[in-house]
């Protein structure tokens, strides 16, 4: 067993290294660092407080679950990353990213694009559900060019991504019920 996990991990390396290379052409590596910044959780939740704040259509709600959502998040990626301890690929690259949070497994980025995905198909937003399903391989294999995320880490975050999507989904109606006056005017 111990084996097969070492082969399991050599290989995780191996394909991410391949990914890696991409890195090395000029014309992918702005795209990547676009693409792996548009995942991090401070722009989002910066970007639903405004709309939480201005807005009072269904967006007011919206925005508020999908805020919560993402706390709930990175609060559960975080006690995992701290709990298994997987150090970052070596690299230069993602400094902020290396000093804040040193450990890679699972990919928090990965974990949150897809649960966003998850819960913007289960809000029935679609056209937004459809941009937001192709975004989260973009971001994810972005972390994994950029040398910060094995593809393991990645692959981690999608089913922990995809089992919080349906958790918040099914707490929805609770969380409406317990603090009404964060998601509704």
């Amino acid at each position: 067993m111990k084996e097969a996990i070492k082969r399991i991990l050599e290989q995780d390396v191996t394909q991410s290294e391949k990914l890696r290379k991409l890195d090395e052409n000029k014309r992918i590596h702005p795209l990547a660092v676009l693409l792996a910044h548009s995942g991090d959780s401070w722009y989002w939740l910066a970007f639903l407080f405004l709309i939480w704040l201005f807005s009072r259509s269904v967006w007011h709600t919206y925005s508020a679950f999908l805020a919560a959502a993402i706390l709930i998040q990175a609060v559960l990626v975080l006690g995992i990353k701290f709990t298994i301890k997987r150090s970052r690929p070596e690299g230069e690259w993602g400094a902020i990213y290396r000093n804040s949070d040193p450990h890679s497994f699972p990919s928090g980025h990965a974990t949150r694009a897809i649960m966003l995905a998850v819960l913007f198909w289960g809000l029935h937003l679609t056209p937004l559900a459809i941009v937001l399903t192709l975004w989260v391989f973009l971001v994810s294999f972005a972390r994994v060019i950029l040398g910060v995320h094995y593809l393991s880490d990645v692959i981690a975050g999608w089913v922990l991504g995809i089992i919080l999507g349906f958790g918040m989904l099914w707490l929805q109606p609770f969380l409406y019920q317990i603090f009404p006056w964060v998601f509704f005017r």
